[in-house]
């Protein structure tokens, strides 16, 4: 097929700009992929709930969740992101991976239309130009896009009001693990809640090593069974299974609860031990994981309607 010089130079317009945007489309994925279980906090799922005296670090934003910015109602479903119930997952390629993978497209498009491999990049000085060039732009959006997230974002739930300090909040042992932290949070949360809370922790637990999903209905929001329904189908297709057992609380308090119309939240940080191994699907050996305890702290956040049980409404990790 022959391509008149117009045509040509518009392809290859067409495939330096992909090499511009794919590094960044990679990397957006990417970022979208730390470490973090998801969910929805309502109003605040987009402010990082204060610090406590269990999880005295920065809890991870949401990696995936149904809300959107600016908005304390339900959205279109973001798109789930790979991770089991604690939400494995890392930065892969990154951006060396995006920046080739936008050199190999340049180099396929002059390929395809009469050039060598880097024939789509021959309108620029040198690729050592390209590569500054993209590394700009590449900075630029990225700032562009912090910025646009801090502006639409609600502000931190503490900076509104005295209801919740950004401190640790005070530890007075509940007799459940938890220390009852959130004496001046709106919504009154009793030893019973707690209780709710370390139970909902291992019952959890116990339904996703089980692949229950009718389990988990009963235990957390439909956003959150949806994303421990596609993390157990791919778990299946890779062939393995995860095991989470001896499950026990260690630390717990709160960190903040409120009200938003009829629903109450509250957020709590919990530390606990337990032995997570992934098996073989068909011969049960040991593929993944380690049949050791360890400790994990995690951020969960619990909803429930007025009068009604608690929920799980999200996971997030701690640094």
């Amino acid at each position: 097929m022959n391509f008149s010089q117009r045509t040509r130079g518009i392809v290859r317009a067409i495939a330096v700009a992909m090499a511009l945007a794919l590094p960044v489309v990679m990397t957006v994925s990417e970022a979208d992929a730390r470490v973090g279980g998801g969910g929805s906090r309502g109003s605040r799922t987009f402010s990082a709930p204060p610090s406590t005296n269990t999880a005295p670090g920065t809890a991870a934003p949401m990696n995936r969740t149904f809300s959107q910015p600016g908005s304390p109602n339900m959205g279109a479903p973001a798109a789930a992101n790979s991770g089991g119930l604690f939400g494995r997952g890392g930065m892969g390629r990154g951006l060396l991976g995006g920046l080739a993978a936008g050199f190999l497209g340049a180099g396929l498009f002059g390929m395809l239309f009469g050039g060598g491999l880097f024939s789509g990049l021959g309108g620029l000085s040198s690729i050592l130009g390209l590569l500054l060039q993209i590394g700009l732009i590449v900075l630029v959006v990225r700032l562009a896009m912090v910025w646009w997230q801090r502006r639409n974002s609600p502000a931190p739930a503490y900076a509104s009001g005295p209801d919740v300090g950004p401190g640790p909040q005070p530890n007075y042992r509940s007799g459940f693990g938890f220390g009852i932290g959130g004496s001046n949070a709106p919504v009154e949360i009793a030893p019973a809640d707690y209780e709710a809370f370390e139970r909902l922790l291992g019952e959890v637990q116990t339904a996703w090593s089980n692949e229950d999903i009718a389990k988990l209905h009963t235990l957390a929001t439909p956003e959150m069974v949806s994303y421990f329904s596609k993390d157990l189908e791919e778990n299946k297709a890779r062939n393995v299974t995860n095991k989470v057992t001896n499950v026990k609380l260690l630390q717990g308090d709160l960190a903040e609860a409120w009200r938003e119309g009829d629903s109450e939240y509250a957020t709590v940080a919990m530390r606990y031990a337990l032995v997570d191994t992934m098996l073989d699907r068909a011969t049960g050996r040991l593929v993944g994981g380690s049949e050791q305890p360890q400790e994990v702290t995690e951020v969960w956040t619990f909803v429930r309607q007025r009068g009604g049980n608690w929920e799980l409404s999200a996971i997030q990790q701690t640094s």
